[in-house]
């Protein structure tokens, strides 16, 4: 056999267990969660999660994990770490590349608190109409809170990666991005919303919104001498035909 053909062999298998792996786990984390719904107590339940591993959450599997341009996070909720039950919170782990920003978005069922492991951030929230806006610069070390369904961001403000923690109090905290989902809308929605602004501005916007670890702010691309190149952009909302963007534009 030919050493190409044995490393492709090799990679194939590779991908074969990897797909085998995660489709065992998921029957797993089906068959958990289906105990634990229908168990009457929370001795009942301690009882399903009977393997010592079923407490065990691992952040460097990829397990929960969402890569953008911008950064990623990996997100540990009952979905896929089914000992999180009824026990009213969740946790991610967040690293923003350089000028990363975690573009604007709300959780609808959880209050967050953030830490900051290294390097410095901007965070901002928005709690509801007649709110002020709320902004702080975090360094290592240092925290804050976003109230549960407050618009909030966070952004790398310097030259190297940083990392964050956050903790939410709700085991389903949900997610939503704001500009992904607002654009979402139908396109004369958006348009009549925004006031003086064509449909093929609308149109143009919704298919160039990044994803939602995104390159950030111009200032700091310019203080770290990088540039934005490609963004990725798999989080646009799906198009159906309530929501289709605009065949005859003017």
């Amino acid at each position: 056999m030919k050493f190409s053909t044995f490393i492709l062999t090799i990679s194939a298998a590779a991908c074969i267990s990897a797909q085998n792996t995660t489709n065992t786990n998921a029957t797993r984390t089906a068959e958990l969660l289906e105990g634990l719904q229908k168990a009457p107590t929370r001795l009942a339940r301690l009882n399903v999660l009977g393997e010592n591993t079923d407490w065990l959450f691992d952040f460097t599997s990829g397990l929960g994990t969402t890569r953008s341009a911008g950064g990623n996070v990996t997100a540990a909720n009952v979905a896929n770490f089914p000992a999180l039950f009824a026990n009213g919170l969740a946790m991610t782990i967040g690293q923003m590349e350089p000028c990363g920003m975690n573009t604007p978005h709300t959780h609808p069922r959880a209050t967050e608190i953030l830490y900051l492991v290294n390097g410095e951030m901007e965070a901002g929230f928005i709690e509801e109409n007649g709110a002020r806006f709320v902004k702080n610069t975090l360094t290592k070390g240092q925290g804050t809170l976003f109230p549960q369904g407050s618009i909030h961001y966070q952004t790398n403000t310097g030259c190297d990666p940083v990392l964050f923690v956050a903790v939410l109090n709700n085991e389903d905290p949900g997610s939503s991005q704001i500009a992904q989902r607002f654009f979402g809308l139908p396109p004369n929605v958006t348009q009549a919303t925004l006031g003086d602004i064509g449909l093929q501005e609308v149109n143009d916007l919704s298919t160039g919104i990044p994803d939602s670890m995104a390159i950030g702010l111009d200032q700091c691309l310019q203080k770290c001498g990088l540039t934005r190149g490609n963004q990725t952009m798999g989080q646009q909302q799906p198009r159906t035909s309530d929501n289709a963007l605009s065949l005859n534009m003017k």
